[in-house]
């Protein structure tokens, strides 16, 4: 979870909380360190967030503080409505849930009249859902994206050819019938595409490829990238 995410959470955390919440309790909730949690709090008092407590026993949230209220027009509505509906089309697991925690938030932070736009049932995305990869987490792949972090997999191309590749996730790419991971291929020595339900096996290798995500990214934008039908070569 990135900071910004962070400091976001633990806002909500102590919003919702009707007494003291240790930093143990909210680096258990987030799945962080205690210490990144307490480093967080102090970025947050510097930034003039009202949080009160300190280690040991606890921080509250001062009342009175809240974050700006969501505003949209009836148009931005529709296509958040209908946004969440085409992710229940993919089959990334982890993005289904948090498209319904996304609506529950959303409901819960516009006024009545746009609300109605959540419960009409007007919006819909129709066609079958793609199938979960059997061998991959799909969340897996996207962290390592935000990450900049060199994937491990075991691939078997469509003759059935199997390798290992390590390979520099750099976009993934939502079919109906499976997912595309974008990458450039240590292999290859270029920018291959991987059918999610080819993949056998998936690793992440602790080793990083950072900075340079947007440049290979824009390799692939530039039209160097190889058909996205086709499996890897």
């Amino acid at each position: 979870m990135r900071k910004a995410s962070r400091l976001f959470e633990i806002i909500q955390i102590l919003r919702l909380a009707r007494r003291p919440v240790t930093g143990a309790d909210i680096a258990a909730q987030l799945e962080v360190t205690v210490r990144s949690v307490y480093r967080d709090i102090a970025a947050l008092q510097a930034m003039r967030v009202p949080i009160e407590g300190e280690r040991g026993i606890g921080y509250i949230l001062r009342p009175g503080f809240d974050l700006p209220p969501l505003m949209f027009s009836i148009e931005e509505m529709e296509a958040i409505v209908l946004a969440l509906a085409l992710l229940e089309r993919t089959g990334d697991a982890e993005l289904k849930q948090a498209a319904k925690r996304v609506s529950a938030k959303v409901a819960g932070a516009v006024p009545p009249p746009l609300r109605q736009a959540l419960d009409a049932n007007a919006l819909h995305a129709w066609g079958f859902a793609a199938p979960s990869a059997a061998a991959i987490d799909l969340a897996l792949v996207r962290r390592a994206i935000r990450d900049e972090e060199k994937l491990d997999i075991a691939y078997r191309d469509e003759l059935g050819r199997a390798t290992e590749r390590i390979i520099r996730p750099i976009a993934l790419i939502y079919y109906a019938e499976t997912a595309n991971i974008v990458a450039w291929c240590e292999l290859r020595q270029a920018i291959r595409n991987f059918r999610s339900d080819r993949i056998e096996d998936c690793r992440p290798t602790g080793l990083r490829f950072k900075g340079e995500g947007d440049g290979l990214r824009q390799i692939w934008v530039n039209g160097w990238q190889t058909d996205t039908s086709a499996a890897a070569g």
